[in-house]
């Protein structure tokens, strides 16, 4: 298997280790990045457009010629960075959706979207967060991709360069509860980041070995952890 990817969120703390995953494995001879500061990781396979206005982002993906096989979008921003809920919906929500629909025109085969746990239980309809992961989530659905598949990891874990309001204690909290009630634990909880970022590459390429049970496959976290970290080879 010899692929092409592109990676939108790569400069996230969960997508740079999507990116810097699929720069690390054969399977991908070509990787292309969208975002609005260049990506850390450096190689001759990455190829990585920076632009300032996301409104050309869904134009930039559909100029790749040939199309990717694969857009992994770990793209997602905060309240408190975007400036309120209706400029994060922009970003979270409309951006997403607006680039798996190009993506789809495109003719991209497989689109995989880094959402999140909980999003679909009891309560969690009202809040706006889950809302907007559901709506990219049912959008991707409908889009009918040859192959679609969503990554559903709980608290996610990791030094990010511009720390999330709230993040640093999570992580300790979680964190302590692995120290404390053991590994198991922890992981009903949060994941590291580079394992979701293993588990997604590892998914996509499980894909296109015909290897997903269906055509949408949606990974909670326990599925995460076992892609991403117990049978995880480099």
């Amino acid at each position: 298997m010899t692929s092409t990817a592109a990676v939108i969120g790569s400069t996230g703390l969960t997508g740079a280790h999507v990116l810097s995953t699929l720069l690390g494995i054969e399977a991908f001879k070509t990787v292309y990045t969208i975002s609005r500061h260049a990506p850390k990781a450096e190689s001759p396979k990455l190829a990585a457009t920076v632009e300032a206005d996301t409104t050309k982002w869904a134009s930039n993906l559909s100029s790749i010629t040939p199309p990717p096989s694969v857009v992994l979008s770990a793209l997602g921003t905060t309240r408190a960075q975007a400036g309120g809920i209706a400029n994060q919906w922009k970003i979270d929500h409309d951006l997403n959706v607006e680039l798996a629909k190009a993506a789809r025109t495109a003719g991209v085969k497989t689109f995989v979207f880094i959402s999140s746990a909980g999003t679909r239980g009891i309560g969690s309809s009202y809040l706006p967060y889950s809302k907007m992961k559901v709506g990219v989530e049912d959008s991707i659905k409908d889009l009918d991709f040859d192959q679609a598949i969503i990554l559903r990891p709980g608290g996610i874990l990791g030094k990010r360069e511009v720390p999330h309001m709230g993040g640093p204690l999570i992580n300790t909290l979680i964190h302590g509860v692995g120290s404390i009630f053991g590994q198991t634990w922890q992981d009903k909880f949060g994941q590291e980041a580079e394992v979701i970022g293993r588990a997604a590459v590892r998914a996509t390429v499980l894909a296109a070995e015909g290897k997903a049970p269906n055509k949408y496959w949606v990974l909670e976290q326990n599925d995460i952890v076992k892609l991403g970290r117990d049978e995880w080879k480099a």
